[in-house]
């Protein structure tokens, strides 16, 4: 788990990353909106760490908040650069 963790929480800098050097806004577009997914995962495997019993209450919540900041920002970023 904590692997997956690692892979996709790693793959939201990477695809923000890319994104700066989008050929077009399509491609700016989709590059955020797979960050945002694997923001999505991210959250998901946090969740099961923590009800696993992995992660303390308090390990949890912090980065739990950070994950949630993260997802909001990319959400209104891509609905920006849709519209």
């Amino acid at each position: 788990m904590s692997k997956q963790l690692l892979r996709c929480g790693t793959s939201i800098g990477a695809n923000v990353a890319e994104s700066q050097h989008a050929q077009s806004r399509a491609d700016f577009c989709s590059k955020l909106n797979i960050a945002l997914k694997e923001a999505a995962e991210t959250d998901y495997w946090l969740r099961l760490l923590h009800d696993s019993s992995y992660l303390s209450d308090a390990e949890f919540q912090s980065v739990f908040s950070d994950c949630k900041e993260i997802e909001s920002l990319l959400a209104s970023i891509v609905k920006s650069v849709k519209s």
